[in-house]
């Protein structure tokens, strides 16, 4: 795992060029503390003599810094270039069938100088060009510079689990792992988007492609881009597509196991130990049941635990690392070593978020114990059912479309809700009944965090010039053969790609950690997809359990709680000071700690970048 940057702008400005690459680089050098280096390209005659530039010609610079996790040695130094000198690549992420692909590469002629898997991307790409991304199975973000055809493309893994931003000015285009490494570049300004800060307020986490600096995007999940002579195209090469496939119940279980099993096989290719975060819930149990069966031997697992009762996990974990002979890690963290840890988790957000913080926390866990890979129960939720929202969204929109007969009786009394309630949730149902019924607008109201009048009167505060004002829950939903579908749709692409899997790569990398999602995995999502929702989708996961019967009792039985921190309790104690400045200056009322949570992370956002943008709190709140 790695941090990757470049830049393709006019010849003739190499040394500009390098200076923004260094300073990209060090933006992103916690992502890859084991090496680094920087590629700029050399204009070459197609029989590769060097030539004067001209003012038509263009360069391209790519930076890289290195979490050696395969191939340990330099011959894994990137970034890295085709022996004849016409591709040159910066890779992020992990392929975990590289060695099969290099056996088929390695039987049509092809020789290897190293056993990285990011020679084989190289190597997949000289001989498919963009195609390349279907053969590999893994998460990756990586950008290939073809010296000859002066082309620069960029491709995101299917499920977007590794990040990829790019800005555009003229014809040039600068991309990073990170967005600050973009601002620091001082290639993309510091200007604030309303759209996106919509999408942030009324989620809680930026919606891709859009991020909060305007003119920088996220390369969408599945889709790569090509550089060509200043003209950029995108094209989707992947996308979850739900099926209603004949299954009886046992040929779903016997499916469902042998995905899992290959998925966390794969998942396991290293040339360093790989850990696991173990809580008390079936996902990250399933994961270590599973690694088990699949022949690891030696396992290290690691737990956050708290002393309240109800969020605590720490005593299950243990139990079930004692069950299945891992070596286990438990932390019992509190309000004050968790206060103290605010102001660092603060400095190496990318983007604002309500999540993350237990990420980071646990992430620095795994860290100070000499951890480099780490897998991650995330995902299982969004493919077998685990969340509210595939019972609850279904009826409200149900509910709505029932409503909905009543016409402007149901309107008005959306916005009597919407305006007079006290409780968010109930203000948040109000503007869905304002508004027409569909299954978004109920995914939305459930998953929202402000309403839409809400969301204007916080845009006013940041940008008071804004004049644009609408519906924030735009939300497209392919058509899909039940409702659970969507509702799983709608959890993928937007809670989990938006959310968890950013907040997760961004905080497990601030760590120098390689996070591993293997429910997050191509070839699995596309073996279940394939199963009914009445199949996929019963209710406590029971294909997943069915399907690991390893799991035990004491983990299948207890309620699903996740991963959660004792916000509420912190905020009104000991985090108050910390809080107490947002809550007075807010036009809107808080009253939640992930409202508040969404506030304080954007306005230190902010502040830290120098964004140029109003504020609630000035001098913004810094968490001490």
């Amino acid at each position: 795992m790695c941090g990757i940057a470049g830049i393709v702008d006019f010849a003739g400005g190499q040394a500009d060029t390098r200076q923004a690459l260094e300073r990209m680089q060090a933006c992103l050098r916690h992502r890859g503390p084991d090496d680094e280096g920087i590629y700029i390209s050399e204009l070459q005659t197609p029989n590769s003599e060097l030539r004067t530039p001209s003012a038509h010609d263009w360069v391209c610079g790519l930076a890289h810094t290195r979490l050696a996790i395969l191939d340990l040695s330099p011959a894994g130094h990137q970034p890295m270039s085709s022996p004849d000198g016409r591709y040159h690549i910066t890779f992020n992420g992990e392929i975990y069938n590289f060695r099969t692909l290099r056996k088929q590469l390695e039987a049509k002629g092809r020789t290897f100088r190293s056993e990285t898997d990011t020679e084989v991307v190289l190597q997949m790409y000289e001989r498919l060009g963009p195609d390349c991304v279907n053969e590999f199975a893994g998460m990756f973000a990586f950008a290939i510079w073809d010296e000859l055809e002066q082309t620069c493309f960029l491709a995101r893994g299917p499920l977007g689990v590794k990040p990829l931003y790019y800005s555009q000015r003229g014809g040039s285009i600068a991309f990073a792992s990170e967005i600050r490494a973009l601002l620091k570049s001082g290639l993309a300004p510091a200007r604030l988007s309303a759209a996106a800060l919509r999408g942030y307020l009324m989620f809680g986490s930026v919606q891709e492609p859009e991020t909060l600096i305007e003119g920088v995007h996220c390369l969408p999940a599945g889709h790569h881009l090509m550089w060509r002579q200043g003209e950029v195209t995108t094209q989707c090469y992947w996308r979850v597509e739900f099926h209603d496939d004949l299954f009886t119940r046992d040929e779903a279980v016997s499916a469902t196991r042998a995905a899992l099993e290959d998925s966390v096989r794969r998942h396991f290719v290293s040339d360093v130990p790989v850990g696991i975060f173990l809580s008390g819930g079936i996902d990250s149990t399933a994961l270590v049941a599973l690694a088990r069966r699949t022949g690891v031997k030696e396992l290290r697992t690691f737990c956050i635990s708290f002393g309240d009762p109800k969020l605590n996990e720490g005593e299950a974990a243990g139990r079930t690392a004692r069950h299945f002979d891992t070596e286990h890690f438990d932390w019992r963290l509190d309000s004050t070593a968790g206060k103290a840890l605010i102001k660092e988790f603060l400095a190496r957000l990318d983007q604002p978020s309500i999540d993350g913080f237990n990420t980071f926390c646990v992430s620095k866990h795994a860290h100070d114990r000499g951890a480099k890979v780490v897998l991650s129960g995330l995902g299982g939720d969004e493919l077998f059912g685990g969340y509210r929202s595939f019972r609850l969204v279904p009826r409200l929109a149900k509910l709505g479309r029932w409503a909905s007969l009543a016409g402007p009786l149901t309107r008005s009394f959306g916005c009597l809700l919407e305006g007079h309630m006290a409780r968010p949730q109930h203000r948040r149902l109000g503007r869905f009944l304002a508004g027409p019924p569909s299954m978004a607008r109920a995914y939305g109201t459930m998953r929202g965090v402000f309403t839409s009048n809400e969301v204007e009167n916080l845009v006013r505060v940041y940008l008071p010039t804004d004049s644009e004002h609408g519906e924030t829950m735009k939300l497209e939903v392919p058509a899909q053969p039940t409702a659970e579908d969507e509702v799983s749709f709608l959890e993928i692409s937007r809670y989990m790609r938006n959310q968890l899997l950013r907040d997760s790569d961004v905080m497990s990398m601030a760590w120098g950690l390689e996070l591993r999602v293997p429910f997050v995995d191509r070839k699995l999502v596309e073996t279940l997809s394939r199963i009914p929702a009445a199949l996929r989708l019963s209710p406590g996961k029971r294909l997943l359990l069915e399907a690991v019967p390893e799991i035990p009792d004491w983990v299948a039985s207890e309620p699903k709680r996740g991963f959660v921190f004792p916000f509420e309790a912190w905020i009104r104690a000991e985090w108050q000071d910390v809080f107490a400045r947002l809550d007075s200056a807010s036009p809107v009322p808080l009253q939640t700690w992930y409202r508040r949570w969404c506030l304080f992370t954007l306005e230190n956002f902010l502040d830290k970048n120098g964004i140029d943008a109003g504020r609630l709190v000035s001098p913004a709140i810094h968490g001490q």
